[in-house]
């Protein structure tokens, strides 16, 4: 039997939901991003399975990543380590880069963090990046408009923030004419640019696994987290051809699917 339950991306629902699946006396609970957190702060005893992390290890969620200890285990994303090659990417898309713009949860550390990887690799490139740091839905409307003039591109740090507001932060976007570096394959398809990222639906199917270990007997303390091997450069030509953006040749040779 699965329960489900959806935070709408409101973090104060997290906790409650945590709670909820303590009462519930679930078997496991599987969760992704910002939410592992409020679970982890639920229940000591309970195994939690995250299928989507950015850094669990630097964050406190594991010990380790071979013996990660405690109830967690999980699959990591990588993400601050993938800043340098997203923003060489980008930079290959719109090769006179000078300005970028950054959107991050300023209240998820790990977005904070490769909020940092992306400034530190920007810096020896001579571009200049302007942080749009939000906390709700609400303030990302006045980001832009804060932004307006300022940027030749955005980067958007995934999480459940900026994933549940994606479409509203893509017509920002794209009303400013401003290509984009996503965090997955899918908010290239509402209308992103490019996206570098590792491959999420075999992330999520990697968690079942690790689900199935644990209720066949398993302890989270002793299954390593695992990193991703598969990654996907995804570029959206629509959204190009929209923005008069003419993509090199050799990066669509490269990429692992174009969407026209």
């Amino acid at each position: 039997m699965i329960e489900v339950r959806w935070a709408e991306g409101r973090f104060e629902r997290f906790a409650e939901i945590a709670a909820e699946f303590v009462r519930l006396k679930v078997d496991v609970i599987v969760t992704a991003g910002p939410p592992v957190f409020a679970a982890k702060q639920a229940t000591s005893v309970i195994p939690i399975v995250f299928a989507t992390v950015a850094d669990p290890l630097s964050t406190g969620l594991v010990a380790s990543l071979a013996q990660p200890g405690g109830n967690i285990t999980g699959l990591s994303l990588t993400s601050p380590e993938l800043a340098g090659k997203r923003l060489e990417l980008l930079r290959e898309a719109i090769p006179g880069l000078r300005q970028l713009a950054i959107i991050a949860n300023a209240d998820y550390p790990p977005s904070m963090r490769e909020l940092d990887e992306v400034e530190t690799a920007a810096r020896p490139l001579g571009i200049e990046t302007i942080a749009l740091k939000i906390r709700q839905a609400a303030d990302i409307a006045p980001a832009f408009q804060a932004l307006k003039g300022r940027a030749q591109a955005l980067y958007v740090i995934g999480e459940s923030l900026t994933v549940t507001n994606q479409v509203r932060i893509r017509s920002f976007a794209l009303a400013a004419r401003l290509p984009t570096m996503e965090p997955n394959r899918e908010m290239v398809e509402t209308g992103g640019l490019i996206s570098y990222a590792p491959n999420f639906p075999s992330l999520y199917r990697r968690a079942a696994d690790l689900v199935d270990k644990i209720l066949r007997g398993a302890k989270p303390a002793d299954i390593p987290v695992e990193q991703p091997t598969k990654f996907d450069l995804v570029v959206n030509l629509t959204t190009a051809k929209a923005l008069g953006i003419e993509m090199p040749p050799v990066l669509l040779a490269r990429a692992d699917e174009v969407i026209e």
